[in-house]
């Protein structure tokens, strides 16, 4: 599979500067930014949920997980993981679960999570397990145009922060 045509022909067309990665084959986002040599946080990964009918993207960092509640609160509305038979049509030109989070390209809604908007670069798969593109966030944003929210959780520092705040810990904190 190569990186879809409608991704890089959108990246040039609107003068977009970004770097293809090539990189050992990998599925779980995690993995995918240990072979990219980037950290989680600049990873995007790309989560389809399903509102009523419709479908929607979700991109959020690699190191973070997906809080269904949150994202209902952004979009006003109750979500549900979405199956991959459910989705993997809209996206013909990618292999499955390597979408590049360009929902504009796929005519779905999308949605950023807070913290990877934060970021100066983000990386992500470009529609193939061995393939992904580097490119600065605002260049991004601009061509998507994301809804940018409070949509997940860093469950390691979720984990410092029960830990902080454990009454077996109050010890530490002195």
């Amino acid at each position: 599979m190569q990186i879809p045509k409608r991704l890089i022909d959108c990246l040039n067309e609107n003068k977009a500067q970004y770097e293809i990665l090539h990189h050992a084959e990998a599925v779980t986002a995690q993995r995918i930014a240990q072979a990219e040599h980037v950290k989680g946080r600049h990873h995007a990964k790309v989560v389809i949920v399903k509102s009523g009918d419709q479908h929607l993207m979700i991109v959020l960092p690699a190191d973070h997980q997906i809080d269904l509640e949150k994202v209902e609160q952004a979009i006003g509305n109750t979500v549900s993981l979405s199956k991959e038979q459910d989705f993997k049509s809209r996206f013909p030109d990618c292999a499955i679960g390597a979408m590049p989070p360009f929902g504009n390209l796929y005519n779905l809604p999308t949605y950023v999570d807070k913290h990877l908007s934060q970021q100066d670069y983000i990386v992500f798969e470009a529609g193939t397990h061995t393939e992904a593109i580097k490119m600065n966030y605002r260049d991004y944003e601009k061509i998507v145009k994301p809804k940018v929210h409070d949509l997940a959780i860093n469950p390691a520092a979720a984990g410092h922060e029960r830990s902080l705040n454990s009454p077996n810990d109050a010890s530490k904190r002195s």
